[in-house]
């Protein structure tokens, strides 16, 4: 078993050459390594982060993201991004999250050029690299950003324990996908939609107390799903609570599921298409 400060010294040798480096910053643990990261190995007049800001990011997610930033005194941007002005974003097809990293990755771009970045990195980590389908680490690969985590071979379990020996706060942080990822693929993504999945997850949570760890509603346009932790499966099925927190965000007549969360089971329709052609 490698020693996990062997692990964060490879990091850090990673990106001591980096220079001024800007981190495309969702919040997560896996950005927040490479933020932190970045900080350890090049000092913090160095670093900054940026955090694209639109209907996609839910409001808990952005207001976690400026804490973290404020209590490591790291400068933070917050850019509005406008995905939504893009049609291949907005139609949602399996190629939605390479218009999205796109336009993040556009932005921070202008940003380094004009506050003398000479390095953007992404939270892409090993685990990601191999996981199948991620049109975003494309887009972002296209546009020139480092993948510390990547390159230093780091998988999702490596930088978790990263992020404990480093004492982050969000090491054990459940993984926290853009909104858009909640909506089936051909259903438009527009803000209400978005607006209303982020007012049904938050509803849900407050429901179930503080139970719960991964939660997810998807918009599957002829009904809605929630996905959430296996024990909570059943008492989410029977707690008129739960219900009544969708209907009240906005799902007012769509029939809804319960079921065990899966992390990409959005995705499995790609897998269907897949093996029909």
């Amino acid at each position: 078993m490698v020693d996990v400060a062997v692990l964060s010294d490879e990091l850090l040798a990673e990106m001591a050459g980096y220079g001024r480096t800007l981190v495309a910053f969702s919040g997560g643990v896996d950005s927040s390594v490479v933020l932190a990261g970045a900080v350890r190995a090049l000092g913090t007049d160095q670093v900054a982060a940026v955090t694209a800001v639109s209907p996609s990011l839910p409001a808990a997610e952005l207001d976690a993201a400026r804490e973290f930033c404020a209590g490591y005194g790291i400068a933070h941007h917050t850019p509005a991004t406008s995905e939504m002005d893009v049609a291949g974003y907005r139609e949602n097809g399996p190629q939605r999250c390479y218009f999205c990293k796109s336009v993040l990755l556009d932005t921070a771009n202008a940003l380094a050029a004009d506050l003398g970045f000479a390095t953007i990195t992404t939270g892409t980590n090993a685990s990601d690299v191999v996981a199948g389908f991620r049109p975003g680490i494309r887009a972002a690969t296209e546009r020139g950003a480092r993948t510390p985590l990547a390159d230093a071979g780091l998988d999702k379990a490596a930088v978790r324990a990263i992020a404990h020996h480093w004492g982050l706060p969000v090491w054990d942080k459940p993984a926290a996908a853009c909104m858009a990822s909640r909506v089936a693929y051909g259903i438009s993504v527009t803000p209400a939609r978005l607006a209303r999945i982020e007012r049904a997850e938050t509803a849900v949570r407050t429901a179930l107390g503080g139970a719960v760890r991964d939660l997810r509603v998807r918009d599957l346009g002829d009904a809605v799903r929630l996905e959430i932790d296996s024990d909570l499966v059943e008492r989410a099925r029977d707690d008129r609570a739960v219900g009544i927190a969708i209907r009240e965000a906005g799902f007012v007549s769509t029939p809804i599921k319960v079921e065990t969360f899966r992390s990409g089971s959005m995705n499995d329709v790609l897998a269907v298409s897949d093996t029909r052609e």
